[in-house]
């Protein structure tokens, strides 16, 4: 099990908190929105999708009548209690949920699914664990899948905080933790940050085919698009699309998605 389990459970055992999330704000909701649209264009009617860190069901959800077959898999108890609880309400058939922790799938056959979404671990595990992801997602995934990995990019979270918190940052204390060890300056073994180059060549190292590696939302804009206007929202929307998809601005968004697939070649250990 993961070393920070004890600050996970912490963190993600108030389901409520979890469900909320993306609805926060205007700013809250843009991981998801471009997540979504990444998405809708990998996976089919046919597909068999497994996503690791899968919260409280809100891909599960979406992806219900998008998908063959799903199953949702995380580490927080609660957080499965009340995704089957959801399941079981809306009667999805095709949706189920089990506890388990993304560095160990030793209960997940080899080659078993079309697509993998890793939309949560990356955030909570250091390099090491990280590549451990890496090694289970990739064995699990059928030949010719494709694989979504969720990450916070360091570059983009830090420059956010310096616009948005700028009597704090930046300091040599901060520059040390994220910039150098790659952790979260006020909560360490909790949250961890890398950088696109990193996360694309660790995919490469497991034998992966990188297809793109896309912003999700800039965080350093996130007070300014909270005020805007809802015409100034919707011409943002215009530009934030062409951020999203520009891989020269994907380090300076707050989440950021590697999208892979795995190729005849493949290297299984």
């Amino acid at each position: 099990m993961s070393y920070n389990f004890e600050f996970l459970h912490e963190k993600y055992r108030d389901t409520s908190r979890e469900e909320g999330r993306f609805s926060e704000s205007r700013s809250a909701g843009l991981e998801a929105h471009y997540t979504k649209k990444q998405l809708d264009s990998l996976i089919g009617k046919q597909s068999s999708v497994l996503e690791l860190g899968c919260g409280v069901g809100y891909y599960g959800m979406y992806l219900t009548d998008k998908c063959r077959e799903y199953l949702g898999v995380d580490i927080i108890p609660e957080n499965v209690e009340r995704f089957a609880e959801r399941i079981k309400a809306a009667n999805c058939a095709n949706l189920s949920v089990k506890t388990g922790d993304a560095i160990c799938l030793n209960f997940i056959p080899s080659e078993t699914y079309d697509v993998v979404l890793v939309l949560g671990p990356m955030y909570h595990l250091p390099p090491k664990d990280r590549e451990l992801v890496f090694k289970e997602s990739v064995r699990v995934c059928k030949l010719g899948g494709k694989l979504c990995y969720a990450y916070v990019s360091v570059l983009g979270v830090y420059v956010g905080a310096c616009i948005g918190w700028p009597e704090h940052y930046p300091n040599a204390r901060t520059n040390d933790c994220v910039l150098v060890r790659g952790v979260d300056d006020l909560r360490p073994d909790l949250f961890f940050e890398t950088t696109p180059e990193e996360m694309e060549q660790s995919a490469r190292a497991h034998g992966l085919s990188v297809i793109k590696n896309v912003g999700l939302d800039f965080w350093l804009a996130a007070n300014i698009i909270n005020n805007m206007s809802d015409d100034q929202f919707e011409a943002w929307m215009v530009l934030n699309d062409r951020m999203a998809e520009s891989m020269y601005c994907t380090g300076l968004s707050n989440h950021a998605l590697l999208v892979c697939e795995k190729r005849d070649g493949v290297h299984q250990t």
